[in-house]
């Protein structure tokens, strides 16, 4: 006895199925009924069950006939799935795209050109990864993601090219409750290092961990977090200070639960890069690259990719 199943078998039994005869589905696979009907006993044979219960009017599948037909039409999927993605990466389409983006971007930044993307393309998987500092630009020099998005002061790395950038808006935050809400005067850096700063930890797992410069001033206590939903919380739970790129706390600004006491030395905007390794890039790449610096999502409180010039 022989124990596999041939595809032809198991296409035969969906068809089956799907139009409700032999012969329909037979005329679906562009076959005769006889044909049909004999590769079905062929499969009974070979595996010596009943794939058909053909004592009344109209054969009806077995219990292991329907589990034949389940399990198959998944084999069948992952058949015709495999020969798409190949023909796909034939033609220099990835299988999946591979997205990180730093802690200075939000991930509703992304979501316009992602939805463009998976629209376009919607047989190629996305993954999207967030991480902080030396992280992001170390997950694309490991080859972990194939384009790191918002890469503060990138080392000279050879091997990787910049295709875009951000402007990261900052915005010096604190709660309404904390001493420095109420102070009268323009905040200066030595009334800042009095008071605990919230960071965010460099999620680098190679490299020494770093930090935005200005982001944290020398001799100042700190609290350190992991994501910067956290530190927005922190801010929000009155456990220290800290400047947060605009898009982060917007909301939290216009609900009240943040403050944005004024500075006599305002933070400037950060250049934020985008990056992807040198070389040739596949067709999923490029399409998003392409996007990012043709159709940027709306400044409004989102930064804006910028096209290189």
């Amino acid at each position: 006895m022989r124990e596999h199943i041939r595809l032809e078998a198991l296409e035969a039994l969906d068809a089956i199925d799907r139009y409700g005869s032999f012969a329909a589905a037979a005329a679906s696979l562009y076959r005769v009924p006889s044909a049909i009907s004999y590769t079905i006993n062929q499969l009974e044979a070979e595996l010596a069950i009943a794939v058909f219960d053909r004592r009344g009017h109209r054969a009806t599948l077995t219990p292991a006939g329907r589990l034949l037909l389940d399990e198959g039409r998944r084999i069948l999927l992952a058949t015709r799935e495999l020969g798409a993605a190949a023909q796909r990466l034939a033609n220099h389409w990835e299988p999946e795209l591979r997205l990180a983006i730093d802690a200075l971007i939000a991930p509703a930044q992304l979501w316009p050109a992602m939805a463009a993307f998976g629209q376009a393309h919607p047989e190629i998987n996305m993954r999207l990864a967030e991480e902080v500092l030396g992280g992001t630009w170390e997950s694309l020099i490991d080859e972990r993601v194939d384009l790191a998005i918002g890469v503060a002061d990138p080392p000279a790395t050879s091997g990787v090219e910049r295709v875009g950038h951000i402007d990261v808006a900052f915005v010096f935050c604190c709660a309404p409750t904390h001493p420095l809400a109420a102070h009268k005067t323009p905040l200066t850096s030595d009334d800042l290092r009095a008071h605990r700063a919230i960071v965010v930890a460099d999620s680098a797992r190679h490299f020494s961990p770093r930090r935005i410069a200005g982001a944290l001033l020398d001799g100042q206590p700190r609290l350190t977090v992991s994501t910067m939903p956290s530190k927005v919380d922190a801010l929000e739970a009155g456990l220290g200070v800290g400047f947060c790129p605009q898009v982060w706390v917007t909301p939290s600004l216009a609900a009240g639960r943040l403050v944005s006491p004024p500075l006599a030395d305002p933070r400037p905007p950060q250049r934020a890069d985008i990056l992807c390794r040198g070389g040739e890039r596949g067709r999923a790449l490029q399409w998003f690259i392409d996007y990012l610096n043709d159709c940027p999502p709306p400044r409004d409180d989102l930064a804006s990719p910028q096209p290189i010039s």
